[in-house]
């Protein structure tokens, strides 16, 4: 099993829009991204950790394998 590192939401929401994720709104410092075909995701703007990063990756149906090669 792969280990998911804890990260900063911007970095979050860039991995995502290599995906086609793009930013719809935000209010405070959450931040709604929408894809066409895929579910809406909302990514805090500050450190998230393991379990809610795993809960996001849930949400946007990808793999942990799939997130850390759109980190590289």
């Amino acid at each position: 099993m792969t280990h998911l590192p804890v990260l900063q939401g911007k970095v979050i929401i860039r991995a995502l829009a290599l995906l086609g994720y793009k930013e719809s709104r935000q209010r405070g410092s959450h931040i709604r991204l929408d894809c066409p075909g895929r579910k809406s995701v909302t990514v805090p703007n500050h450190i998230v950790g393991r379990g809610l990063l795993r809960k996001i990756l849930r949400d946007a149906r990808i793999t942990v394998e799939e997130f850390n090669e759109l980190l590289k």
